[in-house]
């Protein structure tokens, strides 16, 4: 991917793009105390071949400072809340990526785990969902510190879903990614919508701002989103923080609760008892897709009585990975091609908005069909 167009090249920005809460001080460099790490990395991550935004440059100073400009209306105005994320401009090539700082002394296992999945054979394994590591980078200044270079990826319903077809191509990745992990005898831990992202890359124009996600990487021009149908993509499981990885003889392992992003699990809620943490993998699958999927809109009820199972309070009594995909393959063999190719709804939609949506998809359908797109894109 070539490198964002010049500002001078393109449209001005647009007002009042977004805000937070407060800015950091001018006097004080303008930056946050957690952004300070990345500024002081800036010149050895170049070095590296990795830019980062102007903001995170030693010498910035504010475009906004001595004139009237609001600066949440300015590119190096945004900012990230947490440490531990990072985007940057890939030098070599003007690749977008993801930088992830991790805290060895938190998460011992993570640096491997995550690695292992881009490491042939695993990396070129068509059943591999493990985001890939591009590089790791251990940082000169903190021996604790090393940083995971990914693939800039996007929230994985982001866009919505046009079709029931394309929902059902997503949970196939998904169910298919779990269960390379566990035949890779990894329990991911921490399974969740924040966890589980895809490469937007086939349906967008060109590659977003991380902060702004219609306006382009430089903020200066709208990105335009095409469909699943029309271009599939590639969906990934991310962050294996608190993920572990035990041997092929293990059969059933044993690990301390450790909550994640769901609270809900019902084996920690009431115990400190060791537990299996394969079964609480597949309650987690299953959360997200009662969440996301069936609590979200009707076009997905026909997903209930699986993920009703695989949240079932005795982790014994869920299915596995492999019946989980089993009963989802039925399910989804039972559907037709118009209930595939049917607009998902969501039960929160407006139905003037809805009508509107309804016309669009009409002629997308009618497209689709002509063109021979399949009802469930698949990444080939």
């Amino acid at each position: 991917m070539s490198a964002p167009v010049p500002a001078a090249e393109s449209e001005p920005p647009p007002k009042r793009i977004i805000k937070f809460r407060e800015l950091a001080p001018l006097e004080d460099g303008g930056l946050f105390s957690h952004e300070k790490f990345w500024r002081d990395h800036q010149p050895w991550l170049k070095d590296q071949g990795y830019m980062l935004r102007r903001r995170y440059h030693p010498d910035w100073i504010p475009s906004w400072q001595g004139t009237k400009r609001d600066p949440y209306d300015c590119e190096d105005g945004l900012r990230y809340k947490r440490l531990q994320i990072m985007d940057a401009l890939r030098i070599s090539d003007g690749t977008v990526v993801m930088l992830k700082l991790i805290k060895r002394s938190v998460h011992p296992y993570e640096v491997e785990i995550a690695q292992m999945f881009s490491i042939e054979p695993s990396a070129s394994d068509p059943h591999n969902h493990c985001v890939p590591i591009y590089e790791v980078l251990e940082s000169p200044m903190n021996s604790d510190a090393a940083f995971l270079v990914m693939p800039y990826l996007r929230n994985y319903n982001d866009p919505r879903f046009d079709t029931v077809g394309e929902g059902v191509g997503c949970i196939m990745q998904l169910l298919e990614g779990v269960r390379f992990l566990h035949e890779q005898h990894v329990a991911h831990r921490d399974i969740m919508n924040l966890n589980f992202m895809m490469d937007p890359t086939p349906i967008i124009s060109e590659t977003t701002h991380p902060h702004i996600r219609h306006r382009s990487y430089d903020i200066r021009r709208k990105v335009k989103v095409s469909t699943r149908t029309r271009h599939p993509v590639k969906y990934y499981i991310i962050d294996f923080g608190i993920s572990r990885k035990y041997p092929e003889d293990c059969v059933s392992p044993r690990e301390d609760p450790i909550w994640g992003g769901i609270k809900t699990v019902p084996e920690f809620q009431d115990s400190d008892e060791p537990r299996d943490p394969f079964p609480t993998d597949i309650y987690y699958v299953g959360y997200l897709l009662w969440e996301d999927f069936v609590e979200k809109s009707k076009n997905f009820e026909f997903l209930r009585p699986l993920v009703e199972d695989m949240m079932q309070t005795d982790p014994a009594k869920r299915p596995t990975i492999d019946e989980a995909i089993e009963r989802f393959n039925m399910l989804r063999n039972s559907l037709s091609t118009w209930k595939l190719r049917s607009r998902v709804v969501h039960k929160k939609d407006f139905s003037l908005v809805g009508f509107f949506r309804a016309l669009r998809h009409t002629y997308r359908m009618a497209e689709y069909i002509l063109t021979r797109k399949p009802a469930i894109p698949t990444v080939t």
